[in-house]
Formats: C-alpha cells, structure tokens, sequence
C-alpha cells in the first residue's frame, strides 16, 4: 500500500513539474502572452501578396492580377471630434453614406464580437489615381488606411466555371481557417481558384506597430523580429489547351451541354466546357456582386450558367453505355462476341416491345448498328448469371461499373463534381418492396427486371447516370485497353510537375484486355459503316460510339465518345448536346472536331464548323420552358401590342 502510494506521488510530482516548466518557457521564451497582453498597444499591418498566375498548357495566360486599392477602418483608432465632412469631400462620398457604413460596421462588430482592432473594408475599387490623391491626406484620419490588394484580371473572354472567381471570405471560411483569414480578405469560390487556392493565396505580409496609449504608431514592435515577408502566390499551369477549349466553348454557344477531352495517356484534362458558359470578366469590377447575383439566378429556359455541366450534369449516357454493358457482359462469362440474340424483328420481352434494327447479329455488327435488342437480352443476361439471385449479378455487374470510376467521385482535383449513378442489387429490391407496397401485393422472393425498369439498363437508359467527365473517362479505358490515370486539371505548380500522388496511379478495370479489343473493333465498325459513318476524316482514324438518350422533358440528348487516332490513341472525346437529337447529328460534330484540331492543328471541314457554330437549340428550351410554366398554372401570355390602321 505504502510502495503504491509514492508511485502516485511521484506521478503527480512529475505532472506538475512539466506544467510548471511548459509556463515558465512560454512567458519567459516566447512571445505569445506578450503578445496577448499587448494586444490592445500592438496593431499588425498585413500586406497581400499577389495571386499566383493561371496558365493553359502552351504557356497563355488566363488568369492574372492588376493592382487595387481599397480603405480599411480600424474602430479602436475610431475618435472624436471627427471632421466627417472633410474625410466626406477626400473620399467623394455623402455624409449619410457616410454614416451609415460606419453604423454598419459598429453593429457587425458589437454582433459577431469582433475585435475592434480587427481592420475591416470600409471602400472597394479605388482607382490608382484615388488611391494617390487620398494617400496624401489620410495621415489625418487615424482610423483610416489604403491598403493595395491585388485583384484578378482574366485575360481570356470564356471558361469562367473552369477558372473561378475569388470573393470576400465569409464567417464559415474565417472560422475554417482562422489562422489566415480574416474579415476582407479574398479566397477562390469555385473552380481552380477554390481548388487551389492555398497554392495560388500564396502567405500574406505581417508587421506588428506598436501604438503608443493614444494608438498612435511609435515603431516595430521588438525591431521587427516578429514581421514575416510576404510570399507571392505559386503559379500554375492546366493541362487544359485553350485553344480547344475555346473551340468548345464556341459549339456551345446557344446549347446547353458539355464538351470534355482528355489525354489517355496521363489523364490530363485537354478540354472542360459547358454550356452555357461565362466570361470571367463579370466577376470582377464595381458590378461583381450584381452580375454574380443574376448568373447564381439565371433558370429562365435551364439556362443555369453557375452549374457546370461537364461535371455537375448528371445523363442518361444512351447507346454510348452499350460498350460497357459488352464488356462487363463477357467479362462475367454470360454471352461472347459470336452470341447471337433473338433480334430479328425487335426486342419482346413479357408484352414489352423495344423497336429493334440489326437483326439477329453477332456483338461487333450490333455496336456498329447500335440495337436496343441486342444490348436489352445482354443485359437480361447480367441479371439472371444466378437465376435465384438476381442482386448477385448485378452487384457482380456494379462492381466492373465501380472499377472505371463509375457510381462515386473520381477523386480528381477539380471543386465540385457529381458521382453520377450505378444501381445495386440493394436499390431493386427496395424498388420492388415499394411496387408491392403501392399495389398490395405481398413480398417476394426475387425482384422483377421489367416493372423495376432494369432491363433499360443494358442501352444505357434505365437507372444509369454519368457526367461528361466519366463518359471521357471509360473512353480512356477503353482506349487503353482496360487502365486509365485519374483525369487531372493541373499540370505543374510554380513549373514543377503536380505533385499530387492521386495522378500517378495507374488504374485496372476488373476487365480483361482481350475483351477490349472486341470493343474497339466494333467502335471501327461505327465510323466506318455504321452510325457514325458521315463524320469519316481523311485526315485521321477515329473510333467512335453514337448515343440517342431519352428524356421525359422533350428532344432526346445528343451523346458521343471517340477516341483518336485509332492506331495509337492521343485524344479521347466526349460531349452531351441537350434535346438536341441524334447523336451522330450533334454531338457526333463536336466530338471530332476537337479531335481534328488537337491532332492537325487546324479545322478541315469547315461545314461541321460553322454548323456547330452557328447553330440554336434555344428554340426548343423555350417550348420546354412555356409548357413546363403552363403545366404549373405560372405561365403569363405576353403582352401583345394591337396596331392601329
């Protein structure tokens, strides 16, 4: 008892012996607590280092910096008698403007219990010439500084929803990372501005003044021992070619969509366009907050400019999905390239018709032709490998969906995306639960493929969802032969290659190479006589898959992936066209045209070129929108105007 005692004693004698020694080095040894009690005699001047540069991969600027000037207010250093109208006439403002920004800023400060020595923006968007004038005088206003922070200037018209914005950081930003930010200062909102943006902020400034009790500055505090320089932004350098970029960009215009290319090599992202798109230019100047507020509002006809549909979109993927329903069909051993499917008139199925063409033809004639019929029985086919299981087969089947990336985040570096969808075994039965349910039938054993709508699936309707981006992404797959690279944005940061471990893995599909192999051939067969036969090139290979989707709001979607050349792929492509039509028709163009120019250099058929270009589906989005509006009673007629004789 007693050896058990002084254990204890000695425990306790240690912990405070530690204690006692941790506070004796942080108030003899640093300056934390010096800091603190001097808070209210030592006011830190922060200086805002330049933005880190934005680059397409040929080395042109997209994104760079231009200087600005704003005032920031100090309330602590806030005393009276104050000549409000002098400062009024320095400043070119009203006395109740005046007024009311100062009563703004005291409420925020009293209920959010900010510091009053925290500054705060008290006026945006000097000019340089402002800036120079109110500097001479400003000494008399204690309470008053000018401060520089650099602001983006876009040196390119297109592609705001790829390169961002950056905006005042709000309380949730501050709180995530109080440690750097406070009230003022700027962060990336969306795309690479908010993907990168600890590379591109880069560190700002710090020198503490030390204020005398009056809070007038006497000097550095401790000689300036304390100061940091500031450390510039790190540039960075996309794998985007702007080049092709902006030719997407121009396909788009008047269409709702998204064009996206990648090298399958490296998984670098060539082109990220959606449609509609915006000039980065509205999210700078004295109209900032406005234009951004009616971008975030724009829903009249979809239009929804702020929603990046290249990765945000979620789409029924159409007829492209039939390759990965060949693949992952022979991949689980229940049909092959020479299994031929009853299809000669059509696909029947327990009373339900699906219009068929192609005949009864082996795999490679049926992509080339692209049947409904064929790819419905390959799919029946997935679900019943276990005729008592039908789940199994298509959680066998999620599984190969799962291992191109599909039905979850591809972990890329981009800000926002969506994971799309890939049913399981799990999601039917719950289907199925609930059509019992609704109609009082009892439970069951196994679920049914045709009232769960499972047997859509097989053509690439039926639950399947993906974005543009993963549709560029099996095509790599494919390409490759059964292994792709995580697609990425960036190349290099500061000149040095993306560090970022994620974009060096390569990635095995759990399919095997030599069923890739009949897929590519029947992606030949679509160029050369199949679907897409008019979109040949004399000038280089391609292969390709066309898909129609349906969907219930009107037009089908236009949907295309190719890979270019054949013999020895550089570029895959892919592109939704929304209520567009067939997929050779629209899609199809975009598709190769971004090929040609990455591959030649240069646009050969300028007919494809202009029809994308000059072409508008806002006709139809209009005749969506009006009948939507009518179908909810909100629809108005338009005025009309009656002319007199």
């Amino acid at each position: 008892m007693k050896s058990q005692y002084i254990k204890i004693s000695v425990f306790l004698s240690i912990i405070v012996i530690i204690f006692i020694a941790r506070l004796a080095y942080m108030q003899l040894f640093t300056d934390r607590y010096a800091l603190n009690a001097a808070n209210t005699s030592i006011k830190i001047e922060y200086t805002i280092p330049q933005r880190g540069v934005i680059f397409d991969r040929n080395g042109k600027i997209l994104v760079g910096n231009q200087p600005s000037y704003e005032i920031q207010y100090t309330d602590a250093l806030f005393k009276k008698p104050f000549d409000t109208i002098g400062f009024c006439d320095l400043l070119q403002i009203s006395k109740s403007d005046f007024i009311g920004r100062i009563n703004k800023i005291k409420l925020e400060i009293k209920q959010k219990k900010i510091s009053k020595l925290s500054p705060t923006t008290f006026q945006k968007n000097l000019t340089r010439e402002d800036a120079a004038r109110i500097q001479e005088i400003i000494f008399k206003y204690p309470a008053f500084d000018i401060v520089s922070r650099p602001i983006r200037q876009y040196e390119v018209s297109t592609s705001g929803n790829l390169l961002g914005y950056t905006n005042e950081v709000n309380e949730r930003e501050i709180k995530k990372d109080s440690l750097y930010y406070i009230r003022g200062d700027l962060i990336g909102k969306s795309g690479i501005e908010k993907a990168y943006e600890k590379e591109l902020r880069g560190e700002k400034g710090m020198k503490y003044v030390q204020k005398d009790i009056k809070l007038r500055s006497i000097g550095s505090y401790k000689n300036g021992e304390l100061d940091k320089e500031e450390i510039t932004g790190k540039d960075i350098t996309l794998t985007i070619d702007y080049d092709l970029q902006k030719l997407a960009e121009e396909m788009l215009v008047n269409k709702h969509g998204a064009i996206v290319a990648l090298d399958p090599n490296n998984g670098e992202i060539l082109v990220l366009a959606t449609g509609p798109d915006i000039d980065p230019n509205l999210f700078t100047g004295p109209e900032k907050s406005k234009n951004l507020y009616k971008l975030a509002n724009d829903t009249i006809y979809e239009n929804k400019p702020t929603f990046d549909r290249s990765i945000q979109g979620e789409y029924p993927p159409g007829s492209t999905f039939k390759l990965l329903t060949a693949l992952s069909g022979m991949q689980m051993g229940v049909f092959d390239e020479n299994t031929i499917f009853p299809c000669g008139g059509g696909f029947y199925y327990r009373g339900l018709s699906i219009k068929g063409h192609g005949g009864a033809v082996p795999l490679i004639p049926s992509i080339q032709v692209s049947s409904n019929c064929y790819f419905s029985y390959a799919y029946l086919a997935i679900i019943n490998k276990y005729p008592d299981n039908p789940s199994k087969g298509v959680d066998e089947w999620k599984a190969i969906m799962a291992s191109f990336g599909l039905g979850d985040y591809l972990g890329n570096d981009l800000a926002v995306g969506s994971r799309g969808r890939i049913p399981s075994g799990e999601f039917y039965e719950n289907r199925q639960k609930n059509l019992n349910k609704y109609s009082g039938k009892k439970d069951f054993e196994n679920w049914d493929p045709l009232p769960t709508g499972a047997v859509f699936n097989g053509m690439g309707q039926g639950d399947i969802m993906m974005t543009p981006l993963q549709m560029a992404n099996v095509s790599a797959a494919i390409a490759n032969k059964g292994w792709f690279y995580t697609p990425h944005i960036v190349k290099s940061i500061d000149g040095k290659p993306n560090p970022d471990p994620r974009f060096k893995v390569k990635h095995q599909t759990l399919v095997d190479s030599k069923y890739f192999e009949i897929v590519l051939k029947g992606m030949e067969a679509v160029v050369l006589r199949g679907t897409a036969y008019g979109l040949k090139s004399a000038d280089f290979t391609q292969l390709a898959k066309t898909g129609t989707a349906q969907v219930p709001q009107g037009k089908d979607n236009s949907i295309f992936v190719l890979i270019a050349p054949a013999e020895n792929p550089k570029i895959v492509v892919a592109a939704v066209m929304e209520h567009a039509g067939f997929g050779a028709t629209w899609a199809g163009p975009a598709c190769t045209l971004i090929a040609e120019k990455y591959i030649t250099g240069d646009i050969k058929r300028e007919h494809l070129y202009n029809k994308m270009t000059t072409s508008s589906f806002m006709p139809e989005y209009k005749r969506q929108y009006i009948s939507e509006m009518k179908r909810k009673g909100w629809y108005k007629e338009p005025d009309t105007v009656k002319v007199e004789d």
